[in-house]
């Protein structure tokens, strides 16, 4: 008589039996999309965490849902391998058994301030009370922040913008002035004023400036997004690298204004107020 244990139905169904006890009494956890690609995981799916390389003091999680990790700039290259789950089933898969204190351990807790509140004077009460305790901000200093470095390396590069643009376009200018003295010279002979003159090449020199910043602005929001797509499938992140947002063009446009009635002004500036016959070349 064949043992119902080498029953090969008996065994899948005992099997099946295991897998929904594991399932009822498995607690939920979030894993990230990255996790999910990597290890080929969907919700529904029984994982076990371990806390040795082991295998040693392990425990199995039922994959409630996949979400994307909330973007870090201080961390887009790196591949967010990670899961969240409830704090009791933490405590219960880290925890030591041969030492019962180190579930009411931690290592260090975030406490938002009020508006208003001195950190300063927070962090003096907390060491008063507690002089263990060491109190520090999760805001950096801008000494020490990276991105107000990058802050001013694209003002850098946006001052040298800035200038390499203005004198193509005063360039522009000048070579539009050459070309139209004759015109200027005919112009005044008539008896049209210098000022008349002056303000019709500012107002040139102000159409082309916005001319070309509006179109700079337009080419920025038309790449936008496939700049925005390209680095976020190169590195696998949802952080947006490049947004351009309505103030910033209005800002791109009043600073091209003025250079623009500048540059026009300074190139025809010696066509105006020379004399006739110097513009006729006589």
């Amino acid at each position: 008589m064949q043992c119902p244990c080498h029953n090969p139905r008996v065994v899948a169904f005992a099997a099946a039996l295991a897998l929904i006890g594991i399932l009822d009494t498995a607690p939920d956890i979030l894993i990230s999309r990255q996790l999910a690609a990597t290890a080929h995981l969907a919700v529904g799916d029984v994982i076990t965490l371990a806390t040795t390389p082991t295998g040693g003091r392990s425990s199995s999680f039922r994959v409630a849902g996949i979400y994307e990790p909330t973007p870090d700039p201080m961390r887009f290259t790196a591949q967010r391998i990670e899961g969240r789950m409830h704090l009791p089933d933490l405590l219960t898969l880290v925890t030591d058994p041969h030492d019962p204190a180190s579930a009411d351990a931690i290592g260090s807790i975030n406490v938002a301030l009020a508006p208003g509140t001195d950190p300063a004077a927070f962090a003096h009460d907390i060491t008063a009370g507690a002089p263990t305790v060491a109190v520090r901000p999760t805001s950096r200093p801008p000494q020490d922040d990276p991105f107000a470095v990058l802050d001013r390396f694209h003002l850098a590069i946006s001052v040298v913008t800035m200038f390499g643009a203005t004198a193509f376009l005063l360039a522009l200018m000048v070579i539009r002035a050459e070309e139209r003295r004759e015109t200027v010279a005919i112009l005044r002979l008539v008896g049209i004023a210098p000022r008349s003159l002056l303000t019709s090449v500012a107002i040139e020199g102000l159409m082309i400036a916005i001319g070309g910043a509006l179109f700079g602005v337009a080419l920025a929001f038309a790449t936008e997004g496939l700049i925005n797509r390209f680095f976020q499938a190169r590195y696998d992140t949802a952080l947006v690298f490049i947004r351009v947002t309505g103030p910033l063009a209005m800002k791109a446009v009043a600073i091209a204004a003025p250079l623009g009635v500048l540059a026009g002004i300074a190139a025809s500036w010696t066509l105006l107020r020379g004399s006739v016959l110097a513009l006729f070349r006589r």
